[in-house]
C-alpha cells in the first residue's frame, strides 16, 4: 500500500480551518486576542514536564487518542468520577494505565492565571500532545483551536470503541474506519508507539505464545514479565526497543524485525495489507513524520455529536 501523500497535510489543515460542529468554528488563531500567549505557556509547561518525566509525551499522546476516539476531542477523559457521575478514567483501556492528569492540571492552572475561563481543556490537551511529540523529535503540525469541553463522558463507549493490545489487523482497520480513518492512517497513527511503554499484562501472550517474534527479543522481554497471569502485570517495557524516548521511525523497523511488543503492533507487519507501508516507513523517517502529522490534524478535528452540551471548564477534572 502506498504511503499517505505528504500533501495530505495541506488538505487536513484546510479541513481543520473549515470544520464546523458542536465545537463551533475551529481556527488556528482562535485565541489571538483572548489568550495570545496560550501556545507559549503550554510549550513551556511541556518542556518542564518532559525534563522530569520522559514518558509524559507518550502519556499525552495516549490521553489525546483515548479522548478523541470516544465521542470526539472534548476532554471527557479528564473528568473525575464522583458519587453521581461515572467518567472514562476507570474504563478498561484507561484504568491504572492512563496517566498525565496532574500535568494537565498544572498547564490548565498556568493558562487560567493568564486568561481565566477562555481556553478549553480539550485545546490544552491538543496543544500539549503536539508539543510533546515535537520535543521528542517529531514533526510539528498546526493545531486548529476552539474546541469546547464536554459536560458528560461515556465509560461504555471507552470500553467498546478503543482498540486493545490484542486487536487483530481486521479489528484495527474496522475500529479506525468507524472514526473516518483509512487503513493507512491507522498504520501511521500506530507509529505513536515509537515512544512510551506498556505493562506486562498487555504483551504476555505475545512473548510466550506467538511465533512471529524475534526469539532474542522475546527472551529479553520475558526477563521482566513472568508467564503467570497476575504476576508482574504492571512491569513496564518500551514499545520501541531501540529509541523509546525519541519520536522517529524505529517502531516500524522493529516490526520488520518481528520486534513489535504488542500483538496490535506486529499485526501491521505479518503478511497482511499493511506490510508494504510499514516497510516504507521503516526506510523513510521523513515520510513517516509528515504522514503522522497529517493524521494527527485529522484526529484533532473529531468532534462531539451535534447538539452536545459543552463549556469551557475552569478545572479539567470537573464540570463548572
Amino acid at each position: 500500500m502506498a504511503a499517505i501523500p505528504v500533501n495530505f497535510l495541506t488538505l487536513f489543515y484546510f479541513l481543520a480551518l473549515l470544520f464546523s460542529s458542536s465545537h463551533g468554528q475551529l481556527s488556528t488563531n482562535f485565541y489571538a486576542t483572548t489568550c495570545p500567549n496560550v501556545s507559549t505557556i503550554v510549550r513551556g509547561a511541556m518542556t518542564r514536564a518532559l525534563s522530569s518525566d520522559s514518558r509524559i509525551a507518550a502519556s499525552f499522546l495516549r490521553l489525546f487518542f483515548h479522548d478523541c476516539f470516544v465521542n470526539g476531542c472534548d476532554a471527557s477523559i479528564l473528568l473525575d468520577d464522583t458519587t453521581t457521575f461515572t467518567g472514562e478514567k476507570n474504563a478498561g483501556p484507561n484504568a491504572g494505565t492512563a496517566r498525565g492528569y496532574e500535568v494537565v492540571d498544572t498547564i490548565k492552572s498556568q493558562v487560567e492565571a493568564s486568561c481565566s475561563g477562555v481556553v478549553s481543556c480539550a485545546d490544552i490537551l491538543a496543544l500539549s500532545t503536539r508539543d510533546g511529540v515535537v520535543l521528542q523529535g517529531g514533526q510539528s503540525w498546526t493545531v486548529p483551536l476552539g474546541r469546547r469541553d464536554a459536560r458528560t463522558a461515556s465509560q461504555s463507549a471507552a470500553n467498546s470503541q478503543l482498540p486493545g493490545p490484542s486487536s487483530t489487523l481486521a479489528q484495527l482497520i474496522t475500529s479506525f474506519s468507524n472514526k473516518g480513518f483509512t487503513a493507512a492512517e491507522m498504520t501511521v497513527l500506530s507509529g505513536s508507539h515509537t515512544i512510551g511503554q506498556a505493562g506486562c499484562a498487555s504483551f504476555r501472550n505475545r512473548i510466550y505464545n506467538q511465533a512471529n517474534i524475534d526469539p532474542a527479543f522475546a527472551t529479553t522481554r520475558r526477563a521482566n514479565c513472568p508467564s503467570t497471569s497476575g504476576s508482574g502485570d504492571r512491569n513496564l517495557a518500551p514499545l520501541d526497543v531501540q529509541t523509546p524516548i525519541r519520536f522517529e521511525n524505529a517502531y516500524f523497523q522493529n516490526l520488520v524485525a518481528q520486534r513489535g511488543l504488542l500483538n496490535s503492533d506486529q499485526v501491521l507487519f505479518n503478511n497482511g495489507s499493511q506490510d508494504a507501508l510499514v516497510r516504507t516507513y521503516s526506510q523513510n523517517n521523513a515520510r513517516f513524520l509528515a504522514d503522522f502529522a497529517a493524521a494527527m490534524v485529522k484526529m484533532g478535528i473529531l468532534s462531539p455529536a451535534s447538539g452536545t452540551v459543552t463549556e469551557i471548564r475552569r478545572n479539567c477534572r470537573r464540570t463548572n
